[in-house]
């Protein structure tokens, strides 16, 4: 079984890796993984706000409990790490530090960025890499080997 979401759900994916081993692997898309960090970077505060009661600086005990990065050293699952590079919503470097802490601890991982896409992958070209490279990526996990 594998699991699989963009945006808050890939924000999910993020706390999965940290919280679970059910998962053969996962797919994260645009997925936040360290609140503090989005914080200062996105364009929409609006979310951060609203979710985790205003600032970093407010209320620490929010963003510490729920923020995917404090449970890095528990990731074990392979995931596939997708993000926009001209994702304001969602920047990025929280693709970035996904990666780097599944690269450094061994756990099998991939990063695909998109240069020229945002928060959601729109141009056809793109999609048909985004689809190809998912569906590869599942497959590789969740099909038995061929005897």
């Amino acid at each position: 079984m594998a699991a699989a979401g963009g945006s808050y759900g890939g924000y999910m994916m993020n706390w999965f890796e940290g919280h679970t081993t059910r998962f053969k692997t996962l797919v994260n898309h645009a997925g936040v993984f360290n609140l503090e960090a989005m914080y200062g970077s996105t364009e929409e505060l609006w979310f951060v706000e609203w979710d985790l009661g205003g600032a970093y600086w407010a209320n620490r005990t929010d963003y510490e409990k729920w923020s995917p990065h404090r449970f890095a050293s528990q990731f074990k699952t392979p995931m596939l790490v997708i993000h926009g590079e001209q994702d304001f919503r969602v920047p990025y470097t929280e693709g970035l530090q996904a990666y780097t802490a599944l690269r450094r601890q061994g756990v099998a991982s991939r990063l695909l960025v998109f240069p020229d896409e945002g928060h959601w992958i729109s141009r056809p070209q793109n999609q048909l890499k985004w689809w190809t490279e998912v569906q590869g990526w599942l497959g590789k996990y969740l099909n038995p080997p061929t005897p």
